[in-house]
């Protein structure tokens, strides 16, 4: 498993994250999200990045910038960039992985669940798949 390293292909126009082709999970904690690379890497997924919090909060939180300013953003990266935020804040570990060409949401979902992933989100053209439903809590 690789150290996470954005790169300015893994931003839209704007520079918010948006690693097209790529999901993004979250984890509670470091043993949780190297324990879920090794077992995907098991699987013969060998493109796994880790990213912890500091690195989520400093390389993936930043984008968001002025992507709101002076429009709220058309597409919902923003919004999924402040639940990564939150999720870093609380100590949540990243892997970011490629998808293959013949990945469907449903495999991915299928492929991350039994790690146990806090969040999942697969970054397609045009749009953000939750792989992992956001758990049911009061209302912010």
């Amino acid at each position: 498993m690789k150290p996470f390293a954005l790169d300015p292909s893994m931003t839209t126009a704007t520079g918010t994250f948006y690693p097209t082709g790529h999901v993004f999970a979250l984890f509670a904690n470091e043993e949780a999200a190297r324990s879920a690379g090794r077992a995907l890497q098991a699987q013969g997924r060998d493109d796994v990045a880790h990213a912890t919090p500091p690195m989520i909060l400093e390389h993936v939180v930043r984008t968001l910038g002025n992507a709101d300013a002076p429009l709220p953003s058309v597409g919902a990266e923003g919004v999924i960039v402040r639940r990564i935020a939150q999720l870093a804040s609380d100590g949540a570990h990243g892997l970011l992985l490629r998808a293959t060409d013949s990945d469907a949401p449903e495999t991915l979902r299928d492929l991350l669940q039994p790690l146990g992933p806090l969040a999942a989100f697969y970054y397609r053209r045009l749009v953000i798949e939750e792989l992992v439903p956001a758990p049911a809590g009061p209302a912010r």
